[in-house]
């Protein structure tokens, strides 16, 4: 049976910490962002974690 290949539009988009947790940066926040309120633009910035479950199906697209 082949290999699994890896997710490259995921891969672009994702990182895998020493921890095992995926990261990812938070959509929304591109562009237009003087029409936003403050508290949305702060909430918008980092970093965010997936949640195990769609942590688990994303390691498995990556092969991590």
């Amino acid at each position: 049976m082949p290999k699994q290949k890896t997710h490259k539009g995921l891969k672009k988009r994702v990182k895998v910490t020493a921890s095992g947790k995926v990261k990812f940066s938070k959509s929304f926040s591109g562009h237009l962002m003087s029409s936003k309120n403050a508290k949305r633009r702060r909430r918008l910035s980092g970093t965010g974690t997936m949640t195990k479950a769609l942590g688990k199906t994303a390691k498995v697209m990556l092969q991590a």
